[in-house]
């Protein structure tokens, strides 16, 4: 456009995959909201910053032609709309009680005005108790959404993913008190983080911050994430990404008996106290180890593996284990920058099983200080890891005079377990499978993952 002053021009190139929306600019007085004299076109683009961390900023084109304008703004609108990936309609969960209660905060202060500038349509259910959102789901239009978005920690996420899972199996018509091989989320997940630790988003992200799973989610960048099934003999008991038995079971445990605490204190409270009260759990573990032809067996990003011969070959150890993780993701938080199971990927197919055997306080504690640093935390001759497909984990109740020990359980009998930061307590035999791949997440790409994690291993 026409210029009075004489200006330094500086050329810079924009690729369109980088932006997510274009605006009229306008200027306008207090209290109007249409109209105004036209300025130009404003650009908004999503900026990579500090590695992980994604911001968003504005580019502003001056022109005070309208035919111009609206001729540009058409056809950067045409090109934005030609992103497949990216959601036009999303159906969000937003969980109040989350950590500090601030999910509300983050969602309507952070996240909703860069869906509102991204053009994305929001359907809101604040969550008034546990198992809001699962009820939810199981009713409403999902072919509305192009996908689904959670706000709170660890417990909500899973408690929407296992939803949206459920639902899966009951559209295609499947049983869902047992599921052998379920089929595929309908739409995908993206994960605010609003919690304590958010394991989910600083696996997907390799950050804990809003304004990045925000952006993440309205360019469209799609991850396809590996599931687990958690089942008894009889029914399945959820969908989810990690478990714990023993120490981490009971920690949560005991901290859900003190929700009356405030959160940090709680979960400072019950790990101090269980450390204190360390007792093993007696177990058998079956579980099948992970299958893959010798030829790839040293292709990039797989796990080198002795090749076992029959498909069908469970294995099976029996003892007194202090904690047992099984891990479908590698489970990255500010308090475990490599991860608690940084031995698989998001979307590889396998589960880490991880099996601390009894041992002393003492060294039980130096293992635990591991997870913090970046050294090896399984170079302990207590702690054992395998890759594996499938996990049985069959609790064995202590009688006579150890009778007493069986502190964790319930009235029925029943054992407790750490689900995705949920607590779940089943009497009987737990059997974990993963399957590859069963719901798309928002979040970085394959090719990204590796130099995420890298990054939180310098942390």
């Amino acid at each position: 456009g026409d210029s009075s002053v004489a200006l330094q021009t500086q050329e810079e190139i924009i690729e369109m995959k980088d932006v997510f929306s274009v605006k009229l600019k306008r200027r306008r007085y207090a209290g109007q909201k249409k109209g105004g004299t036209l300025l130009g076109i404003t650009i908004f683009k999503c900026l990579n910053k500090e590695e992980n961390k994604l911001t968003d900023c504005a580019i502003h084109l001056n022109n005070l032609s309208e035919d111009h304008c609206q001729s540009w703004f058409r056809q950067l609108k045409e090109i934005l709309n030609g992103f497949q990936n990216r959601p036009k309609s999303l159906k969000v969960f937003v969980n109040p009680n989350s950590h500090k209660r601030e999910a509300t905060h983050i969602y309507y202060e952070k996240v909703a005005p860069l869906f509102k500038l991204a053009d994305i349509k929001t359907d809101v259910t604040v969550t008034e108790y546990k198992g809001h959102a699962l009820s939810v789901l199981r009713e409403c239009e999902l072919q509305a959404f192009d996908g689904v978005v959670c706000v709170g920690g660890d417990g909500s996420v899973s408690e929407v993913a296992h939803g949206l899972l459920l639902r899966a199996q009951r559209d295609a018509g499947k049983d869902t008190d047992y599921v052998s091989k379920p089929v595929r989320a309908p739409v995908p997940l993206g994960v605010i983080p609003a919690g304590t630790t958010n394991i989910l988003a600083h696996t997907l992200y390799g950050i804990k911050h809003a304004v990045t799973a925000t952006l993440h989610i309205v360019m469209g960048h799609i991850q396809a994430v590996d599931v687990c099934t958690f089942s008894t003999p009889s029914k399945l008991l959820r969908f989810g990404f990690s478990a714990m038995f023993g120490f981490g079971a009971r920690t949560l445990a005991l901290a859900e008996e003190h929700r009356w605490m405030p959160s940090s204190q709680r979960k400072d409270f019950a790990f101090i106290k269980t450390l204190a009260d360390l007792k093993p759990e007696e177990c058998e573990l079956s579980f099948l180890p992970l299958q893959i032809p010798q030829e790839d067996a040293h292709e990039k990003d797989r796990i080198t593996l002795l090749y076992l011969g029959s498909k069908d070959q469970w294995q099976k150890i029996q003892g007194h284990f202090l904690n047992v993780s099984i891990m479908a993701i590698p489970c990255l938080c500010s308090m475990a920058p490599r991860g608690l199971a940084p031995n698989t990927r998001l979307n590889n197919g396998s589960m880490a099983l991880i099996v601390v055997q009894n041992t002393s306080r003492t060294e039980f504690i130096k293992h635990l200080k591991r997870y913090t640093s970046v050294k090896n935390q399984f170079n302990f001759s207590f702690v054992e890891t395998y890759t594996v497909q499938e996990v049985k984990v069959q609790p064995r109740l202590k009688s006579g005079p150890d009778a007493k020990e069986n502190v964790c359980l319930n009235a029925e009998g029943a054992y407790p377990w750490n689900i995705d930061g949920d607590l779940m307590k089943e009497a009987s035999e737990v059997h974990v499978r993963v399957h590859p791949q069963l719901i798309d997440l928002y979040g970085v790409n394959t090719d990204d993952l590796e130099s995420s994690q890298a990054t939180c291993n310098c942390i």
